[in-house]
């Protein structure tokens, strides 16, 4: 037999009693008659008797004895392990994460084991009369079943052990088993057993859209189980606001159109949350367009404050956010706020850049009624 070859038929039909038959180590040889098998042979050398053929002999009734010739087919089959076949993914595997629900497409490669089981089953079912069959042949007639199957193997084996892409090259060698498990018995039907199925990598495109968006995902996870959801939703909501006193036209609209104290409300859901926290409506007067107030000062536009309110802790707050409530009378003299650089909580008006505001700010403005 010839490299890489799994089965060949000997060249000669015509055999004759007291032949010797060599069968190496890793081999099966079957003797067909018609069509059918009748004999087989395990490794060993063996002299050809009609008492080792005997379902040969009893149907083409060979005398006792003698060398008598007779006709039938001889057919070696290697049983060796194959280790070395390769598969990989001609287009990506479309997987959907299990824990952030983002479809992300995988390029997957890696290589498979085999050998032939069952050399009966091999013959009949997959060589029939072809002359010989080799390795290429089976990677050719399997390579579509395994690629076809990868994609629900794979996505069932996440969804099964909760595994997230951006965790799955920890996992490779679960996977390789689990897709083993699954598609031996494809090969099976064939008298072949799979050995070992490897994944060598599953890995998407770094500048993928969507593993971009898994990646987002995961950051954002981790930042509202680290801060907790409300304070996300808070930090978030003071983002907006600033992120809308830093847009002058559209704040000078919304202060000449006469909305004033409204502004908030249009923001969204997540200014009612700030409303609800702070235990009034928010603010959007702009402390640069009040003559009493000054601008801010040089160097403290980074500087984040937190503040105790009703037993709640605000914040972080710009120095602008923290002007602002002092104005409208939220925040007050003995409001407590922390900084960096701070030992401990102290009172607004004990802090530089607050204390004018407490002897040059008006009273809060009344409700009105829009």
């Amino acid at each position: 037999m010839g490299p890489g070859e799994l089965i060949a038929k000997f060249p000669s039909n015509d055999l004759r009693i007291g032949t010797q038959l060599v069968v190496y180590p890793g081999q099966t040889a079957l003797f067909v008659k018609g069509g059918k098998i009748y004999d087989e042979f395990k490794s060993g050398t063996y002299t050809l008797t009609t008492s080792n053929i005997p379902l040969l002999n009893a149907i083409i009734n060979l005398p006792f004895g003698g060398d008598s010739p007779f006709q039938a087919e001889v057919w070696f089959v290697n049983q060796v392990a194959i280790l070395n076949s390769k598969w990989g993914t001609a287009t990506p595997l479309q997987i959907e994460d299990p824990k952030y629900e983002v479809i992300v497409p995988l390029r997957s490669y890696g290589q498979y084991g085999f050998n032939v089981a069952n050399p009966r089953v091999f013959l009949e079912s997959l060589v029939s009369n072809m002359v010989s069959f080799d390795t290429e042949k089976i990677k050719s007639y399997f390579k579509g079943k395994v690629l076809s199957q990868l994609t629900n193997i794979v996505s069932n084996k996440l969804v099964k052990d909760n595994i997230s892409i951006l965790n799955i090259n920890s996992h490779l060698q679960e996977i390789g088993d689990y897709c083993k498990e699954r598609i031996s018995s494809y090969f099976n039907r064939y008298g072949i057993e799979i050995l070992a199925f490897d994944v060598i990598s599953i890995s998407p495109k770094e500048n993928d859209p969507s593993f971009i968006k898994l990646k987002e995902a995961k950051d954002l996870a981790a930042r509202l189980k680290i801060t907790g959801k409300d304070v996300y939703q808070m930090e978030r909501s003071f983002n907006v606001l600033d992120n809308a006193a830093q847009n002058e036209g559209g704040s000078s609209n919304l202060m000449n159109a006469g909305l004033g104290l409204g502004m908030g409300v249009n923001i969204g859901k997540q200014m009612g949350d700030i409303t609800q926290n702070l235990n009034t409506n928010p603010v959007s007067v702009s402390p640069s367009n009040n003559p009493n107030t000054p601008p801010p000062l040089p160097g403290n536009n980074n500087i984040k404050y937190f503040v105790g309110l009703n037993g709640q802790q605000i914040g972080p707050l710009e120095l602008e956010s923290v002007r602002i409530n002092i104005q409208e009378g939220k925040f007050v003299e003995d409001t407590l706020v922390w900084k960096q650089g701070m030992a401990a909580w102290d009172k607004l008006a004990n802090l530089p850049e607050f204390k004018y505001m407490f002897s040059t700010c008006p009273p809060p403005l009344p409700n009105i009624n829009l």
